[in-house]
C-alpha cells in the first residue's frame, strides 16, 4: 500500500529527497559525508536526518556513538523514494 502522505512529505523538500537519494546509492554515510556530499549547512542537515529517522526512511546504525554516527536507508525509505520518483517524472 502507498502512504500519499509519506511521499508528499518527502517530495516536498528537495533536502530530504536528496539525502534519501544519497543514501539509496551508499551502504552506509555519516552525518558529516552526507552534509559535504549534498553541500548542506550542519543545522539543515541535522534537522532533515532526524525527520527521515522519526518516519523510518533512514536508520543510524551505531546509535550508542555520540559523536560520529553512520545512517543508511530502509526499504520503506527505498519504496518511497522510488514512489517520489514516480511521481515527479524523474
Amino acid at each position: 500500500m502507498v502512504d500519499l502522505k509519506l511521499i508528499g512529505f518527502v517530495a516536498r523538500a528537495k533536502r530530504r529527497k536528496e539525502t534519501l537519494n544519497l543514501l539509496s546509492n551508499h551502504t552506509q554515510l555519516s552525518q558529516p559525508e552526507i552534509m559535504r556530499a549534498l553541500k548542506q549547512y550542519k543545522s539543515h542537515n541535522s534537522t532533515t536526518i532526524k525527520e527521515l529517522s522519526q518516519k523510518d526512511l533512514i536508520k543510524c546504525i551505531n546509535p550508542e556513538d555520540r559523536s560520529f554516527k553512520f545512517y543508511k536507508i530502509t526499504k520503506k525509505g527505498r519504496n518511497i523514494l522510488r514512489e517520489v520518483f514516480k511521481v515527479s517524472g524523474e
